[in-house]
């Protein structure tokens, strides 16, 4: 007997838990879940990969099997929203292995008519991102005034994607009497604000401090120049080529630009962002989770959402300009007590964001090759005793050494000897 069936779960519900090779609640399941099926509010803060998304599906899917009924046309008795297209499609795939009620998943990118068609008999639980769904109330496909159940997943992400103005509206057009579940693996200052509007008297339930990584992700930090990432990149993943590899960029043409360049070096590789159509998405990712490929290269859009088993490496090829981001990402790797590597690269241009994602996890990322930005010298700066010999800049694109061995990156010399100019008496003063 596992401890799922100690908590009074439908046995349907019980059973299909069971045949997912779900056993042992993780903690933020543990502690979710018995207030959530008595009906309390619950803000969960818990690390990415910790099992959240059971946490709030399997007492939304029990109180809903406990209430009976069913929906009304265009009406959703409970509501999940979601951040991204990517991580909506993770929540409703894992719901439908849970339950026989009828899941749909509306986002944008992909045409609206097929989801306004689905909608109009009405839906047990609806998975939507805040922007497609506020379409589909503004074309007045779905209403939200019969919806009793909320679940905010990853609310902390949609406030960073500048979805708080869309949560206020749909906030507005739910009843005051229905049971909202909050779940982040952050909390920013505008959480608080977020949670006071939606929340009601919530149980706060924290499992792990925000910000920290999952206790089996290794990290590690290289300080290299800009120039020298995609060189360093192939040679780090040509050491592992047989494992999966997730790498993050910051925008969409760094992705493109990288993919190309990895192709070039001989790797099968698939690239996801903000540019690539729903289908091009999918099917990246089906790709990377068959083994077909096993380099993906991705903005922040893979941040979370993806549950993909084995990702032994995760490369921050740019550092997130966004601390909390980095935390995410290094998520991807290390799940369900697995372990992981997580490999961050510093730029001189990034280290003010590698010290903010240290300090809002209190750690100091070990430095595996080149030397801290901050405490290369600067080859413009005189050297204290007044004139003397400068000091040479790192060279190479690595700190520390420079080109053709020279030392501190001085300049080899040409060989060449100026002829000596006549001198003139000696003068003192």
């Amino acid at each position: 007997m596992s401890d799922f069936d100690m908590m009074n779960l439908p046995e349907a519900l019980t059973k299909r838990i069971a045949e997912m090779g779900l056993t042992d609640p993780t903690p933020i399941q543990a502690q979710a879940i018995p207030h959530a099926l008595n009906g309390r509010d619950v803000m969960g803060l818990a690390q990415t990969g910790t099992g959240k998304t059971a946490a709030f599906g399997i007492p939304l899917i029990a109180r809903l099997m406990e209430e009976g009924g069913r929906a009304a046309p265009k009406t959703a008795r409970g509501l999940i929203l979601a951040p991204t297209r990517e991580l909506a499609g993770q929540i409703a795939t894992v719901l439908r292995a849970m339950t026989e009620m009828k899941v749909q998943i509306v986002v944008g990118g992909v045409s609206i008519n097929p989801q306004i068609q689905r909608l109009s008999k009405g839906v047990d639980i609806l998975v939507a991102t805040p922007g497609r769904l506020l379409d589909l109330v503004d074309r007045r496909a779905v209403r939200l005034d019969q919806t009793n159940f909320l679940v905010l997943d990853e609310a902390d992400q949609m406030l960073d994607l500048g979805f708080v103005h869309d949560l206020r509206k749909i906030a507005k057009m739910m009843g005051d009497d229905r049971q909202t579940m909050l779940f982040s693996a952050t909390m920013p200052k505008q959480m608080a604000e977020i949670a006071a509007s939606y929340l009601h008297e919530p149980l706060r339930i924290e499992v792990s401090p925000p910000g920290k990584a999952a206790d089996k992700v290794t990290q590690e930090v290289h300080f290299i120049a800009k120039a020298e990432k995609t060189a360093l990149l192939i040679e780090l993943i040509a050491k592992h080529r047989e494992e999966r590899a997730l790498v993050f960029t910051r925008t969409k043409h760094g992705a493109d630009k990288l993919t190309k360049a990895l192709d070039r070096a001989g790797y099968k590789v698939v690239a996801i962002h903000g540019n690539k159509r729903q289908g091009q998405r999918d099917r990246a990712l089906a790709a990377f989770k068959a083994r077909e490929v096993l380099v993906l290269v991705a903005t922040d859009v893979a941040a979370r959402g993806l549950d993909i088993p084995d990702v032994k490496h995760v490369y921050n090829y740019e550092l997130p300009n966004v601390p909390e981001a980095y935390v995410h990402r290094i998520g991807r790797t290390a799940r369900a007590g697995k372990e992981g590597a997580a490999i961050a690269f510093c730029a001189p241009d990034e280290i003010a964001h590698l010290k903010d994602i240290q300090k809002i996890m209190k750690i100091r990322i070990p430095v595996a090759s080149g030397r801290a930005w901050e405490e290369v010298p600067d080859p413009k700066a005189k050297p204290a005793g007044g004139r003397g010999r400068g000091r040479g800049k790192p060279g190479g694109g690595r700190p520390g050494g420079g080109p053709g061995g020279a030392p501190g990156g001085a300049k080899p010399s040409n060989n060449r000897r100026r002829k000596p100019k006549p001198r003139g008496p000696a003068t003192t003063g």
